[in-house]
């Protein structure tokens, strides 16, 4: 028997969380407590729940400037990208989350409950392909009657972002710790451990784990949709959008603006994934 169902209405509620700033150096300059827009709470059953938190339309400045220090040119050019509103998962997905998705009636293709490198109901799922990813979201939306997908590559840096134009979204540089990168732990470390969320009250978006998009891999932003949809159709069809950085990868991987590729029908234990929702303002 399933908790979630397409007639149960998810929790709407607000919440609030910690953002800080820093330095060029990295060190924390300042605190405050800021309150967040809604948030849907899914009830996944067993006592574990999936929380997606309301992203606001607008419109940003997408990719890095010259001057960006550890920039590439896969970030070129800037564009102005239009976004809908639409929520976004609070924390990477977690293996727990992943345990009962997993449990769901199959979509497309199997899905390994338990496949990731370091255990803990509380880490992020990783071990995970761009195939796998799809079918969470899937065997997710049909159970709950709601639109759950990867996000574009476009919704995942406006959400990361979170109204700055900074490297990161506390600043010009971020420190061991704010984040988990660069081998500082040798591992993932739980979701939301460091207490510190962006200015739309999403966690953990600069390292710990990369995230699958849904987007096709493109070696640049020549002739980039400016609507925030996913940018598909590419001579390298076989490979994804990853966005993040992750617990094995230098600070200049884990940029708002830095981008990267994996396989689609690969699996790595540095690759987890992020959910996005688009439902009513109002359920």
């Amino acid at each position: 028997m399933w908790v979630v169902s397409k007639n149960e209405q998810p929790t709407l509620n607000n919440f609030e969380f910690s953002v800080v700033s820093t330095n060029a150096q990295g060190r924390e300059v300042s605190r405050r407590r800021q309150q967040a827009q809604q948030q849907l709470t899914e009830n996944l059953g067993y006592g574990v729940q999936l929380e997606m938190v309301a992203i606001d339309d607008g419109i940003f400045m997408m990719g890095s400037p010259d001057s960006e220090a550890g920039r590439s040119d896969y970030e070129v050019p800037q564009h102005l990208v239009k976004v809908a509103p639409f929520f976004m998962g609070k924390y990477p997905v977690t293996q727990e989350q992943w345990l009962i998705v997993a449990g769901f009636p199959q979509v497309n293709r199997s899905l390994n409950p338990n496949p990731s490198r370091f255990k803990g109901s509380n880490l992020p799922v990783e071990c995970i392909s761009w195939y796998d990813a799809q079918e969470f979201c899937n065997r997710l939306s049909q159970q709950t009657g709601r639109e759950y997908r990867l996000p574009t590559e476009a919704q995942w840096e406006y959400a990361c972002r979170a109204g700055t134009t900074s490297l990161y979204h506390f600043g010009e540089a971020i420190s061991p710790e704010l984040a988990n990168y660069s081998k500082n732990r040798n591992r993932t470390t739980p979701v939301g451990s460091f207490q510190v969320a962006n200015n739309f009250g999403l966690y953990d978006m600069h390292g710990n784990v990369w995230e699958w998009c849904a987007d096709h891999w493109h070696e640049n932003y020549e002739g980039a949709p400016s609507d925030g949809q996913a940018w598909l159709g590419s001579d390298n069809d076989n490979r994804r959008i990853i966005r993040g950085g992750s617990w094995n990868n230098r600070p200049s991987f884990c940029r708002c603006a830095s981008r990267n590729d994996f396989y689609r029908d690969l699996d790595d234990y540095v690759i987890g994934l992020r959910v996005v929702c688009v439902v009513p303002r109002t359920l």
